[in-house]
């Protein structure tokens, strides 16, 4: 499908706060995740001609910005002590807001602790995607979608055991 620059653009302001999110799970940093923001629109804006409109856009652009966003964060973590700032940005994509909820804070604190595609997983799931919309995104089966996010929750509430009842030695069943 075709898309000129200002589809485009109504296209990057429509889905903003799903680019923005993308970019606050894989970025604590402010100036990176604006790099990860810049890097993920001119990522989309290079592969906007091979959009299939068959497919619903979140979908297009969630595989795009977590690709971008993963990629970034294993080059970061391998190079962070060769950081060259740009000044002046090309695009500007601003999100409702910018700073994020507090509650959204404290989930992707929890959320650093998962892995790269787990995080991925569970920012889609919690976004309220489908399993199938998940699979397709991340490019795994629709039963290994469900057999990780069971995986996480069990894992996630046994932790959450753990802190809550420190004194015990043995943690309650985690297959509630």
């Amino acid at each position: 499908m075709f898309m000129d620059i200002e589809q485009f653009t109504n296209l990057l302001l429509r889905h903003a706060g799903l680019i923005h999110k993308v970019a606050y799970a894989y970025c604590r940093n402010a100036t990176d995740r604006e790099d990860v923001i810049q890097e993920i629109a001119m990522q989309l804006w290079k592969s906007r001609d091979r959009y299939d409109d068959r497919f619903k856009e979140t979908t297009w652009i969630y595989r795009i910005a977590i690709n971008v966003a993963v990629s970034f964060y294993r080059r970061e973590r391998r190079h962070s002590h060769r950081r060259v700032s740009l000044k002046g940005a090309a695009i500007t994509i601003s999100a409702p807001s910018a700073d994020p909820s507090p509650d959204l804070e404290q989930l992707m604190r929890w959320a650093d602790d998962l892995g790269e595609l787990d995080k991925a997983l569970v920012l889609l799931y919690l976004d309220g995607h489908d399993h199938a919309s998940i699979a397709e995104v991340l490019g795994i089966s629709v039963s290994n979608v469900g057999t990780k996010l069971h995986r996480i929750k069990n894992k996630q509430r046994a932790a959450f055991d753990r802190r809550l009842l420190p004194h015990q030695t043995e943690v309650p069943d985690a297959t509630r």
